[in-house]
């Protein structure tokens, strides 16, 4: 069995990484994962049983302006993670992204899809799975999504943008892409269980269901501040990288619980306090 305290994570102070209470915790200041003898010394220094593998540049608009950059941290990051696990035996735990499909299927994709990345960022991603599963045996590559978690410090993503945005008369949020989002704080605790269990594979943990940004950006409304007026818009409305239409993920073992039901936990215990009525 996997001790907790022998797991060393990497990007740590990120959103994800800020629900990790347990084992060896990096950032980017403490590990440059795109330093093969850095990343070496680390993981020798501290022989971990397990890495949990969460650095990564996750912004589709960089990534798809700097490929270059996407495929450094993406790609040869998790090639100099997956060789120091190699090295000192342990299990590598790498979090993927819905992004590696092309969005085009009309229902949720599973772990059996055959990925298909539309974006720069989703190719850096797929890359880092194929280094994975071509490297290693013993894995979890664990596919997220639309994901939110770290409250007002650490969240910059779409769950945060729609929170900051209460102030405004009117907020337009996209009805015509779909996804599963996930919360931060639960996808490390379904990766906790994983590696007590001793899991290997491909896991899809996004949060139960299926929903629009609209969908998302009305329920936090409702839930904040529900006199702000939402629109509609379609998701050509907003400039930016090559977005995909479907995110949605369904896992073929029940792992996380609704996305309703995790989103509400987080607004009324890392948000609610910061809203002013």
């Amino acid at each position: 069995m996997i001790d907790l305290n022998k797991i060393l994570t990497t990007g740590a102070s990120g959103m994800v990484g800020s629900y990790v209470d347990f084992g060896i915790k990096t950032d980017s200041e403490s590990l440059d994962v795109t330093n093969l003898d850095e990343v070496m010394r680390v993981v020798r220094q501290y022989r971990p049983q397990a890495i949990i593998h969460l650095a990564a540049e996750t912004d589709v608009d960089l990534c798809d302006r700097d490929p270059n950059h996407a495929y450094s941290v993406n790609g040869i990051g998790v090639y100099n993670i997956a060789t120091a696990a190699l090295d000192v035996g342990a299990k590598l735990v790498y979090v993927s992204t819905a992004g590696v499909f092309d969005g085009e299927k009309d229902c949720p994709y599973t772990e059996e899809d055959v990925p298909s990345p539309k974006n720069f960022y989703g190719r850096s991603k797929h890359l880092g799975e194929l280094i994975v599963r071509g490297m290693l045996k013993d894995y979890i590559i664990a596919r997220a999504c639309w994901m939110f978690g770290g409250g007002m410090e650490k969240d910059k993503k779409f769950v945060s943008k729609i929170i900051k945005q209460l102030n405004k008369p009117e907020i337009k949020a996209v009805n015509d892409a779909f996804g599963s989002p996930t919360f931060g704080k639960d996808l490390v605790g379904t990766l906790k269980q994983l590696l007590t269990d001793d899991a290997t594979g491909i896991f899809h943990l996004g949060n139960e269901g299926v929903c629009s940004r609209y969908e998302v950006a009305k329920f936090i409304i409702e839930t904040l501040k529900p006199d702000v007026e939402i629109t509609a818009v379609g998701l050509d409305y907003f400039p930016g990288a090559n977005r995909v239409k479907n995110e949605a993920v369904v896992s073929e073992v029940k792992l996380m619980r609704p996305w309703q039901e995790a989103l509400k936990e987080y607004l009324e215990t890392e948000w609610k306090h910061t809203i002013k009525n």
